[in-house]
């Protein structure tokens, strides 16, 4: 049942947005790679700049609470709540909710700064992937342009860490492209047509990814 649900989510996307179905494969491979990453307790990075860390920001929301459908605490670990706590795990256990865990890289001002200003401030993503990654958390880096230094450094160090890379691009793909598995290249004229388009893909990815893991409950 939950088959159709994403496929309607994809139907619907690509209805509203056409040019997005020459990137319809790589949005396929991108769920399919994230389902694994996530099916085995991993986490997924994220970097961008400009808007592209506001989307970063974004999709991290989406992921680490409900998006589109409800989500439900297991029935052991609210039990748990209540017990550790009875005056306010009552309260926890109601509200509470499973997360797919999603870390933005760009949002970390004090680490950030401090390493642009003590290192290089072309690394400050790299260092994150570094500090926070591991083999089998995957990274998705943004990029209009594909180019952009910060971005491309961290691909490096998250290959390098044997983590799964994803970019999220315009229709050249840039430099990003040779240090990502998978690539989903927007057909947008411009900066902001690129973005424009990145929006309802990182869309359908959180409502197909929280149909997949959340909808059986």
């Amino acid at each position: 049942m939950y088959q159709k649900k994403i496929e309607q989510i994809l139907d619907n996307t690509l209805l509203t947005h056409p040019r997005l179905f020459s990137s319809l494969t790589d949005i396929k491979n991108t769920f399919d790679l994230l389902c694994n990453c996530y099916s085995k307790d991993n986490k997924l990075l994220i970097c961008g700049n400009g808007g592209s860390a506001s989307d970063s920001d974004h999709i991290v929301g989406e992921l680490m609470k409900n998006f589109a459908f409800n989500r439900t605490l297991p029935s052991e670990l609210k039990q748990k709540l209540v017990t550790t706590s009875p005056h306010f795990g009552q309260k926890l256990s109601d509200k509470l909710q499973p997360a797919l865990p999603a870390i933005s890289l760009t949002s970390h001002s004090a680490l950030n700064t401090a390493f642009a200003n003590d290192v290089d401030p072309e690394l400050i993503f790299a260092q994150q992937v570094i500090g926070y990654g591991g083999e089998g958390d995957v990274l998705m880096g943004i990029s209009t342009s594909g180019n952009s230094s910060n971005v491309v450094y961290a691909l490096i160090a998250a290959r390098a860490l044997g983590m799964p890379t994803i970019g999220l691009t315009g229709k050249t793909g840039g430099i990003m492209k040779e240090y990502c598995d998978i690539v989903i290249c927007v057909e947008g004229n411009d900066t902001a047509e690129i973005q424009e388009l990145h929006l309802p893909v990182y869309h359908a990815l959180c409502k197909m990814l929280e149909i997949n893991f959340f909808d059986n409950q």
